[in-house]
């Protein structure tokens, strides 16, 4: 981590850590009810305390394995499309239209579709996320098969490769940059995704639902906690993925700085 990285990340958990600390006055000098917004103090002790208790896991594993199977699912389909659509362009014209007309659906509309198609809440949910991650895979890869060289294209068919081969050999590798953009774009809304069905499905299954519950049965302190494992869970996730994206394409970044 440079050290411009490091004060940043210092001066923004000193934010959360001054907010925190707001609240937590505000409900013992009496600005905040109690009653409807338990002290932060509370909430982190309840936190805490959610990572010993094995249904609060089991929720959160059935929530990820969601989010990781639709995610695997959009890869192996939205990538292969995206190679196709950026690679040919008859078919990129042919599609564009409907590729235009399904991307600015929310996803959370979708939801009752895919409950009633997927009447299981684990599959409606893998299915759904699917979906949303399939976009953003789908445009990076188009996005990045632009910025082929081409030279490199018609050097490769000079030799006598093939079109696939100019597939596999130039352009995939080229794109790469990009998926993984998209990859991370994708991993930053399954979990919201995920959440908002097992919200809606609550009884099912899922760190939603373990909110959903928590909130029915009137504990807004477990209720804001499992929230605040789901912030956790999506930064640390996010975190991973920029820091797998930076190590692995570092090559991409220092060559889009020079042309910059």
């Amino acid at each position: 981590m440079t050290p411009s990285r490091y004060r940043r990340g210092i001066l923004g958990a000193c934010g959360v850590l001054g907010f925190l600390v707001l609240v937590e006055l505000a409900g013992r000098v009496g600005l905040i009810d109690p009653g409807l917004l338990p002290y932060v103090s509370d909430v982190l002790v309840a936190a805490a305390g959610l990572p010993f208790e094995e249904k609060f896991l089991i929720d959160v594993l059935a929530t990820l394995e969601a989010c990781a199977l639709g995610l695997l699912i959009a890869l192996v389909t939205a990538v292969p499309a995206g190679l196709l659509l950026g690679t040919v362009p008859m078919v990129e014209r042919s599609v564009r239209p409907l590729v235009e007309f399904l991307r600015p659906i929310p996803s959370v509309s979708l939801i009752p579709l895919a409950m009633f198609l997927f009447p299981a809440s684990q599959d409606a949910k893998t299915a759904l996320v699917a979906y949303t991650c399939a976009w953003p895979l789908l445009i990076n890869t188009m996005y990045g098969l632009a910025d082929v060289d081409p030279l490199a294209k018609e050097t490769l068919r000079s030799f006598g490769f093939g079109p696939l081969a100019v597939v596999l050999r130039v352009n995939l590798p080229s794109a790469a940059p990009f998926i993984a953009t998209g990859i991370r774009i994708a991993v930053s809304v399954t979990l919201i995704v995920a959440v908002s069905v097992e919200l809606i499905a609550a009884g099912d299954g899922g760190l939603g639902t373990f909110i959903s519950l928590a909130g029915g049965a009137n504990r807004v302190d477990r209720m804001l906690a499992a929230t605040v494992w789901a912030g956790f869970i999506g930064l640390a996730v996010n975190l991973l993925f920029t820091m797998g994206e930076r190590r692995v394409f570092r090559w991409h970044q220092a060559r889009a700085g020079v042309a910059g």
